[in-house]
């Protein structure tokens, strides 16, 4: 097969080297039989490569802004959340928390731009996600109900049967997840509906909710989709089929941080005029007072 050099290494023979090439060639050709699982089925974008099953591993060369080159995952002060949930009740349909996924995102000169490429450290998911900073994916658990799942889904949610049968309690996920959001300000999509299934109250001032955000409205402050803001704003798309919470989690992130000096500036706008607002209302209610004594 070949003769040792002078470091005691074999060297191959050339006809070898070139027929394992070729066998190398043929093997790496995709298979013709569709798979659901199949990692070639999901289309490269800025967002990072899906979330896939156990049995499909991340390819490290992609390219991506959404996922994070480093593995840092310190706590950050802001973190995405994303939620998928699965139908309860007789008729399934009633929604309960299924999954749940948290990330932070680190800050530099272009957040969420330079420090994110495809990484293999985020493995297969659960029901809740959390990403830090650097676009890490900081908490991701599949939810145990505490109803009997009727309807898992999945063709949104992404969840099968087999993702429920070792997920966590309820209780368990939604103290980690409380516990992970305290004090810090949350950002993602339709927010209401996420703390709703987790039964979980977060400070209005400090969330950033991408479906509510006034850049974002349409007319008569009409909400849009997250797949559309994504498609508009980041030039991705998104929730073709089975929705991702870590796609959605930094899609929701990432638009957070492309409009921030705008997007926090108008809030503190609107905390402003309703200060001056208030200081109004009272000289308002001491003229009327003092009137009704001078009447009677």
């Amino acid at each position: 097969m070949g003769n040792p050099n002078h470091n005691g290494h074999f060297q191959l023979n050339p006809n070898w080297a070139q027929l394992q090439q070729k066998l190398k060639i043929h093997g790496s050709k995709p298979s013709p039989k569709p798979s659901d699982d199949a990692a070639g089925k999901t289309p490269k974008t800025i967002l990072g490569k899906r979330k896939e099953r156990p049995d499909a591993e991340p390819e490290a060369s992609q390219s991506n802004i959404l996922t994070p080159i480093s593995n840092d995952c310190r706590l950050t002060e802001e973190v995405a959340m994303d939620c998928e949930m699965v139908g309860v009740s007789s008729q399934g349909n009633k929604s309960a928390l299924g999954r749940v996924t948290l990330i932070f995102v680190y800050h530099n000169k272009e957040p969420l731009l330079d420090a994110m490429v495809t990484s293999k450290a985020f493995k297969s998911g659960s029901a809740g996600l959390e990403v830090n900073k650097w676009g890490n994916v900081m908490y991701d658990e599949f939810v145990r109900p505490v109803e009997r799942v009727v309807d898992f889904r999945t063709e949104i949610s992404g969840i099968r049967p087999r993702d429920l049968k070792k997920a966590k309690d309820f209780r368990v996920v939604q103290s980690k997840v409380a516990e992970l959001i305290k004090g810090r300000l949350l950002v993602g999509h339709a927010l209401r509906n996420d703390l709703k299934a987790l039964l979980l109250s977060h400070p209005k001032v400090d969330m950033r909710d991408t479906s509510e955000c006034e850049l974002f409205l349409r007319g008569e402050r009409r909400r849009v989709a997250l797949r559309h803001l994504a498609a508009e704003f980041l030039g991705v798309q998104i929730q073709n089929g089975e929705h991702c919470p870590i796609e959605d989690a930094r899609a929701a992130m990432l638009l957070y941080q492309r409009n921030r000096k705008q997007w926090e500036k108008n809030i503190k706008d609107q905390i402003k005029l309703k200060e001056r607002q208030k200081k109004r209302k009272p000289k308002k209610k001491s003229k009327d007072a003092n009137h009704a004594t001078t009447a009677s």
